[in-house]
Parts: structure tokens; sequence; C-alpha cells
């Protein structure tokens, strides 16, 4: 149950045990429970029904911390492209899937120090508890 990564190396996957809504409320459980804000729960899914269109099971969850966040849109305004965090629940032909852009990635993208990419790397804990093991190095 390793992390994954896409083909350009930038996005993190996991396999998670449980269906999407479990896991997604795992997840909001998790944040709140750690101190951070759910800024929103995005169903795709029933958005993609609504407009009379077919998607599998796929929720977005936006999360984060102000405090953590607010210096690093501070120090990369462009950071808020990808701030708050995220993290994508999604049905992978029945095996659910946790993805989220790593906190590297951003560092890369944004040309954040160490001391603003720890700020983001609790999304990796996250991530590997709802898989259900830790990732490893």
């Amino acid at each position: 149950m390793g992390v994954r990564r896409d083909e350009r190396g930038r996005d993190a996957r996991r396999s998670a045990p449980r269906p999407v809504p479990e896991i997604v409320e795992q997840l909001t459980a998790m944040v709140t429970d750690k101190g951070m804000k759910v800024f929103a729960v995005i169903d795709q899914r029933r958005e993609a029904e609504q407009a009379g269109l077919e998607l599998r099971e796929t929720t977005l969850v936006l999360f984060g911390n102000p405090a953590g966040g607010t210096p690093v849109m501070e120090s990369a305004p462009l950071s808020a492209l990808d701030l708050p965090l995220k993290i994508l629940v999604w049905d992978d032909r029945g095996q659910t899937k946790v993805s989220y852009t790593d906190p590297a990635t951003l560092a890369d993208r944004y040309g954040l120090s160490d001391d603003l990419t720890r700020r983001l790397v609790g999304i990796r804990a996250l991530a590997d508890a709802l898989a259900g093991s830790p990732a490893g190095p």
C-alpha cells in the first residue's frame, strides 16, 4: 500500500481500504480533530449527475489551517492556486484511491523554503492514515 506517483512524479496516490463515502467521512473527522478547518467537500459525481453526466465516485476535500497556509501565500502569492490543501478521494474500478499534490511538488512549483514546506507536510500523514498504513521513507 505504498505511495504511487503520477507519471510526472507530482501527485501522490494511495489505495484506501473502504468505500469513498467512508474515507471522506474519516478524512473530514481527522481534519477537524487536528484543529484544522474543512473549507469544502465537493461531491463531483453528484454535480455531474445534476448535469446529466456520469462520473465515478469522486469527492474533493479542501482543508487547512490559516495559520499554516497564510505565511505560504504571503511568501508565494500564486501558491493560493493550490491552497487550501486538497485530497481527492475517488473510485478506480472498485478500489478507493486517495490522491494529493505532494508538498515537495508545491515547494518546487512556488520556490518555498524548507520552513514553509514543513507547514504543508501534514497532508502526507493524513493520506497515510486513510490508507491504513504509513507510506514509509
